[in-house]
């Protein structure tokens, strides 16, 4: 599904380069639950924004579906974004005035799906990760981590090819954060690609394989660890 060869990224300013990622290379199959790692500085956010078609490498390819990203213009990076990844971030991004079943309508609306339909695969969504008696509650009135449910389900709306998360469980208590992984768990189990940004250790054995990356090079690519499964009762 992902292939990415021998990629660079500098960043310049007027007298000094940057170089932010250094001939990373990896391939990631459909249906892995892949966590990147690294501290301050490793490059990982980085990489995020490559893979996330928010961003191009100044030197490799990156290929996803046999599509060079790279080499496609705004829009086609603009359809990449929309429609094969489901993005999830640590902020959680939602509209807050919003009714969670709206918040999760949204990038259907810009596709132009009919409203029924739109409502009717919202409602579903947010059933599975356990938030049909919160559908309509805003954003403001929600916890970190069912706000965080909500925007799992909002990535899911697209059926993407990816789920890409950044720091998912940053801002949410330890609880919630488990509960969070076991949702991603379960959508890695029904056959989801789930590639996953974040500095906890204890998070990232969540995944199938870590790639831990340094100073902008992976120094550590492998299934190194036991993966967690934690029984919360959400809806698979």
């Amino acid at each position: 599904m992902i292939k990415v060869t021998h990629i660079s990224k500098v960043y310049a300013t007027d007298s000094v380069e940057t170089l932010a990622l250094d001939d990373v290379s990896f391939e990631i199959t459909a249906g892995e639950f892949v966590a990147i790692m690294g501290p301050s500085g490793s490059g990982k956010s980085t990489l995020m924004h490559i893979l996330g078609a928010l961003d191009v490498p100044s030197r490799g390819t990156y290929m996803l579906e046999g599509a060079d990203v790279g080499s496609l213009d705004d829009d086609a990076l603009a359809d990449i974004r929309n429609r094969k990844i489901g993005f999830i971030f640590q902020s959680y991004n939602l509209l807050p005035r919003t009714s969670a079943v709206k918040n999760v309508m949204l990038p259907m609306y810009y596709a132009g799906i009919p409203k029924a339909k739109r409502y009717e695969k919202a409602a579903g969504l947010l059933g599975k990760v356990g938030l049909s008696d919160r559908m309509h509650h805003t954003g403001s009135q929600l916890s970190g981590g069912q706000q965080q449910r909500v925007a799992i389900a909002r990535a899911l709306a697209m059926d993407p090819a990816i789920l890409l998360a950044d720091e998912p469980t940053g801002n949410i208590a330890s609880v919630q954060a488990e509960e969070i992984m076991s949702i991603f768990q379960d959508l890695n189990n029904a056959g989801h690609t789930i590639i996953m940004i974040t500095h906890e250790s204890d998070i990232a054995e969540h995944a199938g394989r870590i790639i831990y990356l340094k100073d902008g090079r992976i120094v550590r690519d492998g299934n190194c660890h036991r993966r967690r499964t934690v029984k919360t009762g959400v809806k698979s």
